[in-house]
């Protein structure tokens, strides 16, 4: 098992509020048809509630002590989220639901890994940083608005469910946390034809956000300037607008103008 160190330095902080485990658990109220998935179970607070109402259960534990204790009385796997291979999970005739407390230091590769099997994936219950939350469940034109906001809500609809508080948790982290809902949209909420390039544009326009668009993506995309600003006006986008400001809809646009 890992010391509280290496616990601290991964994020570690397990939930102990049972209220809180059942909500997230009745977020996705899993059937007999489905499978649930649970990254990081630790100590095992929302494995019994999920893996009694689900069809099959499987867990995903870094820590392998924990995954030992638990695997007497569930199916928890010694295993890395970041590497798993969604993808292949399946449930005939039901859905495939995924549900996490996701260590604050991973947390955003193992949300873009999971969101990358929207096809696979019919509904998660993921547990974050509230400011990382709250980030992905922003809209255009806010300030938390952002390149994680564009990526995931291109294939999930985002609804920002519960606040949790410290002392839900041991030990208590210096942060608040939040539960997402995200569904899969099934298909992408803006006709996107190459992802890889719309996601090259929209992680170049914000990573100077302070800049003008069309500055930022010149800078992030190692394009003259005046190239990036007739891209834009092919886009029918005004270069001096912020990324933030900027819908899917634009940005599938924008990506289709041969940035």
């Amino acid at each position: 098992m890992l010391d509280a160190g290496r616990r601290r330095a991964l994020g570690q902080h397990f939930l102990r509020d049972a209220g809180v485990a059942r909500a997230i658990a009745d977020l996705l109220a899993p059937t007999p048809a489905d499978l649930v998935l649970e990254i990081g179970p630790g100590e095992g607070a929302l494995t019994g509630p999920l893996a009694a109402r689900a069809g099959r259960f499987l867990g995903l534990e870094l820590d392998a002590g924990l995954a030992r204790r638990l695997a007497d009385r569930f199916d928890v796997r010694h295993a890395d989220a970041r590497t798993w291979d969604y993808r292949g999970l399946s449930a005939p005739g039901g859905r495939v639901l995924v549900v996490g407390n996701l260590p604050y230091s991973m947390a955003k590769p193992i949300l873009m890994r999971l969101c990358d099997a929207h096809l696979t994936i019919a509904e998660m219950a993921l547990m974050l940083q509230r400011e990382v939350a709250e980030r992905v469940a922003a809209p255009p034109g806010s300030r938390t608005y952002g390149g994680l906001s564009v990526l995931v809500q291109l294939h999930w609809t985002v609804g920002l469910e519960l606040r949790v508080p410290p002392g839900a948790f041991r030990p208590p982290p210096r942060v608040e946390s939040a539960v997402l809902h995200l569904r899969s949209r099934g298909r992408a909420a803006v006709p996107v034809g190459d992802e890889a390039r719309f996601r090259r544009v929209v992680l170049a326009a914000f990573g100077q956000r302070r800049k003008a668009v069309a500055n930022a993506l010149a800078a992030g995309l190692n394009l003259p300037a005046s190239t990036a600003r007739d891209r834009l006006r092919a886009a029918g986008i005004d270069g001096g607008r912020r990324a933030e400001t900027l819908s899917l809809e634009e940005f599938a646009r924008l990506a289709a103008s041969g940035l």
